[in-house]
C-alpha cells in the first residue's frame, strides 16, 4: 500500500532547547534515546520497506524567534534529499497581525500549513499553551483565518476539554482546513475520559473543515498497542469518515518505544475492518489532498 506519513520530524539537537541542557519533563515520558540529531537519512532507513512514499514535516518547537530558520533548514534538507514533500511550520497566532510572519514563510515552496500547539491541561506536565481558551481568542481567530489567503492548513492540537472552543475556531475560519493532531490526544482512558473525548470529537467532526490525524497514539501509554490504536482508529473514523482521516507516524517520538514497521503495522491492523477505499484514504489520499502533495 502506498503511504503518506503526514506527521514526522527530523532535527538537529543544537536547534532545540528541549534536547539540550538539563532534561525537561515531557508529555511522552523519558526521552534520552532521542536527545541527538535525527537526520533524514535515519528517518528514511526507519520507514524503508513500509510503503511510505511521501512525508509531511511538522514543526518541532525551535525557539519561536527562529521559526523561519526552521522552515529554511527543512527546505534545504528537501532540496538535498527529496524529502519531505511538505512542511508545516510555526507562526504565532496570538500576534497582533500574523501576516508578516506568514509572508516570510511563504518564500519556501514546500510550506503547506502552520502548527501552534494550543493544548492546555490541568496537569502541568501535559500543559503547553499558557491559556486554555486560545481557540476563542478573537485575535487568534482572525490570524488563523488568514491562512486561507495562503492556501495553508492549521494543525490543531487540543485536549478534549478544549474541543468546544476548537469547534468555534473552525467555524470562525471556514476557508481553513484544520488537522486535529493525534486524533484529539486522548489522555484519560477511563470511561468518563473516553466519553468526554468522544463528545468533543463529535463537536469537531460536525465542522466539515476539520480533519483528524491518526498519529501519536503511544504518547500517553508509552508503548505501541495495536488494540489501543485500533479502538482510536475505529472511533475516529466512525465520527469523521475515512476521507477526513490521515495517518502520521510522529517519528522519532514513537521510536522511543517501537520501530516504524511495527507502528505502521499496528495502524494497518487497526484499519483492517475498513474497505480498501477507506484504507487508501487514510494512508494516502487524504494527506495528499490536505497538504497538496
Amino acid at each position: 500500500m502506498r503511504v503518506v506519513d503526514a506527521h514526522f520530524h527530523v532535527w538537529r539537537q543544537a536547534d532545540l532547547p528541549w534536547l539540550t541542557g538539563p532534561m525537561q519533563p515531557r508529555i511522552f515520558g523519558p526521552y534520552e534515546p532521542i536527545r541527538r540529531d535525527y537526520p533524514m537519512a535515519e528517518y528514511l532507513a526507519d520507514c524503508a520497506g513500509t510503503g511510505v512514499e511521501k512525508s509531511v514535516y511538522v514543526q518541532a518547537n525551535w525557539p519561536v524567534e527562529r521559526a523561519e530558520a526552521e522552515v529554511a533548514w527543512v527546505e534545504s534538507v528537501a532540496l538535498e534529499t527529496g524529502w519531505p514533500h511538505a512542511i508545516v511550520g510555526y507562526a504565532d497566532m496570538t500576534a497582533p497581525d500574523v501576516r508578516p510572519a506568514l509572508d516570510r514563510l511563504a518564500r519556501y515552496p514546500r510550506m503547506r500549513g502552520v502548527r501552534q500547539q494550543f493544548h492546555w491541561h490541568g496537569k502541568p506536565l501535559y500543559r503547553f499553551a499558557a491559556d486554555p481558551e486560545l481557540c476563542r481568542n478573537p485575535i487568534v481567530q482572525k490570524n488563523v483565518a488568514r491562512l486561507a489567503d495562503y492556501g495553508w492548513a492549521f494543525d490543531l492540537q487540543v485536549f478534549a476539554a478544549q474541543m468546544a472552543g476548537a469547534a468555534e475556531l473552525a467555524r470562525a475560519c471556514p476557508g481553513v482546513t484544520f488537522v486535529l493532531q493525534h486524533a484529539g490526544m486522548l489522555e484519560d482512558l477511563s470511561e468518563s475520559g473516553r466519553a468526554a473525548w468522544r463528545q468533543g470529537m463529535t463537536m469537531l467532526a460536525s465542522e466539515p473543515n476539520v480533519f483528524a490525524k491518526l498519529s501519536g497514539f503511544g504518547t500517553f501509554i508509552q508503548r505501541n498497542d495495536p488494540l489501543h490504536i485500533g479502538w482510536l482508529i475505529s472511533e475516529t473514523v466512525r465520527l469523521f469518515g475515512a476521507v477526513r482521516c490521515l495517518y502520521g507516524s510522529n517519528f522519532p517520538i514513537e521510536k522511543l518505544w517501537t520501530g516504524y514497521g511495527a507502528l505502521i503495522g499496528a495502524h494497518r491492523q487497526g484499519s483492517d475492518g475498513l474497505s480498501q477505499a477507506e484504507q487508501t484514504a487514510i494512508f494516502h489520499d487524504t494527506a495528499c489532498r490536505v497538504y497538496r502533495l
